[in-house]
């Protein structure tokens, strides 16, 4: 009996002390957070972007045979250095030649006949102002037939023209001035016209170079023709080199969401080469319609791009696109305005609301 009075003692006891605690618990409401906030401006955000880019050959040309043939002899070597219509290499096709010296036996016979034709035709026509001394269908049978081979003289003519065109291509020479890059045939290798798998030469102009660079939407909007460009090769390191925009394809792909501009590299002294890749170095001054923030300011999450803007102690998302950028700052488009308030330093932990 005193066992069950002291245990009902301590429950009392218990319940008493839980009853004072919640009587000293005091309702609190979570502090309001002051995020630091910066102000939307307006001007381009200047930048230098660092691109990679290759060098091309301004003009380049694979050489195939335009006639079946033998080579006869091959008078350049890979590396060796041409001028415009200098002889590369000649073809021999004996069944072209004989083509050719019949095409020029029948002109010469059609050119006969057509001359015996005429001069007939013109003693006849003469002899015809004597009334009755020549027939009319006489005179105009033999008009006829002058008339028709002239028309076979002609076609005989075009014929050996064609031969002799064709006998032509039996000398190879360089369309332009530039370097022998590849080789592929030797003496007395059989070349057809209708292979195009290998070709029997590559020239490539060296001394005037493309440089070939893929630059973003947002930035290749601001660049002009004529704007500098600078860029280094890893082959002479440290070695800077300048160059102008001198060609925009006016075309954004659709893959890359970028536009391909060309810059012109004269390379007189020949330390650069085709092929080569470089590091292309673009001063854009910005769009200086653009607006502005620290970069902090915008949040990159998988979904979206946004800014949170602060407006009546209340914050929003807005969704926003960018555009040039530095370490500190970043061109903004959305539907915002110069004097807005966003917030400096976001993330996609804040939430919207007050």
């Amino acid at each position: 009996m005193k066992q069950y009075i002291i245990a009902i003692s301590i429950i009392l006891l218990l319940a008493s002390c839980s009853s004072d605690k919640k009587e000293n618990v005091v309702e609190t409401k979570p502090a309001t957070v002051n995020y630091p906030l910066a102000t939307v401006e307006k001007g381009g955000v200047a930048t230098v972007i660092k691109l990679p880019g290759q060098l091309a050959a301004y003009q380049e040309v694979s050489i195939f045979p335009k006639v079946n043939g033998y080579v006869k002899n091959v008078l350049v070597d890979i590396g060796s250095k041409v001028s415009q219509g200098n002889l590369l290499m000649t073809l021999e096709a004996p069944e072209l030649e004989e083509a050719a010296l019949q095409a020029k036996e029948r002109f010469a016979r059609s050119r006969a006949d057509f001359a015996i034709d005429k001069e007939r035709f013109l003693r006849l026509e003469e002899a015809a102002q004597t009334a009755g001394a020549v027939s009319p269908l006489d005179l105009s049978t033999i008009k006829a037939k002058m008339v028709a081979d002239s028309a076979l003289c002609n076609a005989e003519k075009a014929n050996w023209q064609m031969q002799q065109t064709m006998l032509g291509y039996l000398r190879v020479t360089a369309p332009f001035t530039g370097v022998i890059t590849e080789r592929n045939v030797h003496p007395g290798a059989l070349v057809s016209a209708s292979a195009k798998d290998k070709p029997m030469l590559e020239l490539k102009q060296v001394a005037h170079l493309r440089l070939q660079v893929d630059i973003p939407e947002a930035i290749a909007a601001n660049l002009k023709d004529k704007d500098t460009v600078s860029f280094y090769v890893s082959a002479f390191p440290g070695k800077k080199m300048n160059g102008f925009i001198s060609r925009k394809a006016d075309n954004i792909t659709a893959e890359f969401r970028s536009e391909k501009m060309e810059i012109d590299v004269m390379n007189d002294d020949g330390l650069l080469s085709p092929g080569m890749f470089a590091d292309v170095i673009l001063k854009s001054k910005g769009n200086m319609d653009a607006l502005y923030v620290p970069k902090s300011a915008v949040v990159t999450s998988t979904e979206r791009k946004y800014v949170m803007l602060v407006k009546d102690s209340t914050r929003t998302k807005v969704d926003v696109s960018t555009g040039n950028e530095t370490s500190s700052k970043i061109e903004i488009y959305g539907n915002l305005k110069v004097g807005d308030r966003v917030i400096a330093n976001a993330n996609d932990e804040i939430k919207e609301g007050k």
